[in-house]
């Protein structure tokens, strides 16, 4: 199990390296109010760093690394005491590398992790930087030879640059994995007061000012007010922090019988486990596992949910960037493909990632359905079932387009579009048109961003049919061969709870069986379940995307308002469909616009110079982005849910490459002063200060050039694909009822049976096809029952 943890950090005023549920009954949430409390504390700040195994001489390397990014550096911002500081403080200062190095030892989960531990050991050594780094890390006196800490700082930046543009890949991915890690910890590490000294000079408020609250204010309420704290799933969570017995006991009183039974779970010998019986098992409550749990419970079945992630209410969130990363997002939001070439962010926490995502909700695109039904001859897509079935999930999600005020990045977008005559149209989303909220990324503050864990997950709780297990993982689904049968028939799922009680295993007995774990999750569980479909874990899309920046410094009277800044507001209200090729192939590429906090628009944003790093984040608050989203037809593979391999197709750099020229021109056309790219090299323009002909030259050639070499960082929200759905079990996971081929009674419900890439934000598809598999899985359990 893994456990979640708040980056924190000291900031001395000397020079010096810093120093290094909630229960079914109300009676059970008060048996726990006090350690919810302790924990409440250790979320929002005060949690002591991970533990540091790394040696003394990788401790030695990473500082130096660290410093070599974020040194101190003597400015002259007269006036400005915070910007004075921000350039002051290295990040040995701030006391990034002891939190780098527990986090490096303790959590970090990558195939390259050898290489970087590799990396700090040979760099500890006068012959291991030599190797790495070559002649410019001789001294000028004998000895000449030197460990990478005692080469000079501005040595070590020329060193590291060199790294960013080797045409040796571990250099480049050296670059990357450091550069990455240290950037977004010295921008989202908090002291005890849930603050970096560093975001004043960023211009940046830190945790939404209007949401605020000390530990204590909240854990001080009753009854009715209670709700309000644990969230409107209150009544369905399951405690997980208490003994088994507790959980034991939850579990009966809501109707779901728990029995010690002897199993054999594919072990030579027989054991004894609490054996928990239902009608359906639902592994997993994003977009998919919360439609079809909410739909069955409501129906009158009795519906038992497994999460892998914590429950995090309204009252509960921290809207940190750092810890909310730590808690609810995949790998704590370090997520990446094998070469480091995407950086992948995907939700974990109960409601999945719908309690994190941007609020963007588009019905599947006609030339998808069209797409999937007559080349893939999947015709659900093009029925009056799945119309309707869209039209339910928008309606449970309130989804709307009414905007009453929109955001920097969204404002710049449409101003750029409409100068320049490019389509631009209002995104639908499942928030009011009055939710001007730039923190939705890290769960919604008031419930009104309708993820499953406000909406359908709500129905499953007011339903009194089904529970909520969280912070659990499912080990593997349990199915046999029975008599007069041609393949097997899903029996359950096994689960593992940790906490510091005990680690137990669990056994579920369910009539049906559906897992809904992500495109990343989904895969890894069937084959550890014993599935052999060569296509589990196949045919990855991730919706590859690349951005372009604009500066709008602070000028009176200037559009598009002095007042605005980068992360404020919604996060997707615009996006342009100029290059989306809608009307003919279908594969293109929509701009959009994303949410950017100081921690991740420092891993995206170039390094070429300390100096430089420093001055580009100095005015994050006014440097709008935009970015180009691909319909990609480039595949990759899940591995494990850490492992994951991708590769674009040539038609999909064109794509990005067509999107990032827009892109450009859009931010021009919007009034930007500066515009560029976020290619390693740090390209940049000064639009007001040079002539069309150089503008033009500037956006042709680096458009050309962005993606060669993977030299501009990718990211993806969107992971679909790697269980699909077909008609031919040679081509596919699942058919098109939901069900696996191999095993009976086994559904998935979630982005990774989608036969393609979608092209557009894929939260409504997800759950328009998980409301016409639950239809399926009605059907079946009704046979049940009457027979």
């Amino acid at each position: 199990m893994e456990h979640t943890h708040t980056r924190n950090m000291s900031f001395p005023t000397t020079g010096k390296v810093g120093d290094s549920s909630i229960g079914i009954e109300m009676d059970s949430m008060r048996m726990s109010t006090r350690q919810g409390l302790d924990s409440h504390r250790l979320l929002r700040g005060g949690r002591p760093p991970y533990t540091n195994s790394l040696t003394s001489r990788e401790m030695e390397s990473l500082t130096a690394i660290c410093d070599t990014f974020l040194p101190s550096i003597e400015s002259y911002c007269q006036g400005n005491e915070s910007l004075h500081t921000f350039y002051r403080t290295s990040a040995s200062m701030a006391g990034t590398p002891e939190y780098l190095g527990g986090y490096i030892s303790s959590r970090l989960k990558h195939p390259a992790l050898w290489l970087l531990r590799l990396a700090m050991w040979f760099l500890s050594t006068w012959y291991g930087t030599f190797v790495i780094c070559g002649i410019g890390s001789l001294s000028t006196q004998f000895p000449y030879f030197q460990r990478f800490s005692q080469v000079l700082q501005h040595k070590r930046e020329e060193i590291a640059l060199s790294w960013s543009i080797s045409s040796f890949f571990l250099y480049r991915m050296l670059f990357k994995a450091f550069k990455f890690l240290t950037l977004l910890f010295f921008f989202t590490q908090v002291n005890e007061k849930n603050e970096n000294p560093s975001w004043e000079a960023l211009g940046y408020k830190g945790p939404d000012p209007d949401f605020i609250r000390t530990p204590q204010d909240q854990i001080e309420v009753e009854t009715e007010a209670e709700a309000t704290h644990f969230g409107p799933l209150y009544k369905a969570i399951i405690n997980t922090e208490n003994p088994r017995y507790v959980i034991s006991e939850a579990l009966r009183k809501a109707g779901f019988p728990v029995s010690i039974r002897r199993q054999h779970l594919g072990k030579r010998t027989r054991a004894s486990y609490p054996t928990i019986q239902c009608d359906a098992v639902v592994v997993g409550s994003g977009s998919g596992g919360g439609v079809v749990a909410g739909v069955l419970a409501k129906s009158g079945y009795k519906v038992l949910v497994l999460e892998k992630g914590n429950y995090y209410a309204r009252d509960n969130l921290s809207l940190l960037e750092g810890p909310t990363m730590d808690q609810m997002y995949e790998g704590g939001g370090l997520l990446a493909t094998k070469d480091l070439g995407v950086v992948v962010l995907a939700g974990s926490a109960v409601g999945g990632g719908s309690a994190v995502n941007w609020s963007a909700s588009i019905r599947t695109p006609a030339h998808v359905t069209a797409e999937w039904c007559n080349k893939y001859e999947l015709e659900l897509f093009e029925s009056k079932t799945y119309k309707q079935a869209m039209d339910v999930v928008c309606e449970r999600m309130g989804v709307q387009s009414a905007i009453h005020e929109e955001s920097l990045n969204n404002a710049v977008l449409r101003r750029g579009c409409l100068e320049l005559g490019y389509p631009i149209k209002d995104i639908p989303r499942n928030s009011p048109p009055d939710h001007y909220c730039g923190w939705c990324c890290f769960g919604c503050k008031d419930g009104r961003k309708k993820g499953t864990h406000e909406t359908w997950l709500v129905d499953l709780a007011d339903s009194g049919k089904g529970v909520i297990i969280p912070s659990c993982k499912a080990v593997k689904v349990l199915h046999e061969r029975r008599k007069g049968r041609k393949r097997n028939k899903a029996t359950g799922v096994v689960f593992e709870i940790g906490n510091e009680w005990e680690k137990g295993v669990y056994v579920v007995e369910s009539k049906v069986t559906v897992v809904a774990c992500g495109t990343l999750g989904t895969p890894v569980l069937l084959k550890r379940s014993g599935l052999k479909n060569a296509n589990i874990g196949k045919h990855l899309h991730l919706h590859p995307t690349v951005m372009a920046w604009g500066y709008f410094p602070e000028t009176p009277g200037r559009w598009p308002g002095e007042e605005k800044k980068s992360y404020e507001g919604g996060i997707m209200t615009a996006m342009s469909t100029v290059v989306a090729n809608f009307n003919t192939s279908g594969y293109g590429a929509v701009i959009q616009t994303p949410a950017l906090h100081p921690g991740m628009f420092s891993v995206v944003t170039p390094w070429v110079s300390s100096m430089d790093i420093k001055e580009r984040m100095s005015r994050f608050s006014r440097t709008a982005h935009i970015f180009s989203l691909a319909r990609d037809k480039g595949e990759g593979q899940v591995n494990s849910q850490r492992s994951l391999s991708y590769q674009l197709d040539a038609s999909d750099e064109e794509n990005l490459k067509k999107g990032m020229e827009k892109m450009l021109r859009i931010l021009a056309a919007a009034g930007a002063e500066e515009i560029g790219t976020h290619h390693c090299k740090g390209d940049r323009l000064n639009v007001k200060q040079v002539s069309s002909h150089e503008f033009e030259r500037f956006v042709k050639e680096v458009s050309r050039k962005v993606l060669r070499d993977l030299s501009t960082p990718i990211c993806s929200a969107h992971q679909l694909g790697s269980c699909r759905m077909g008609v031919d079990p040679k081509q596919s996971a699942v058919n098109q009822s939901g069900e696996t081929w191999e095993v009976e009674g086994l559904y998935v419900t979630d982005a990774s049976v989608f036969p393609t890439a979608l092209g557009v934000n894929p939260m409504v598809t997800v759950q328009a096809i998980a409301y016409c598999t639950a239809q399926s899985i009605l059907e079946v359990l009704a046979r049940k029952k009457t027979g």
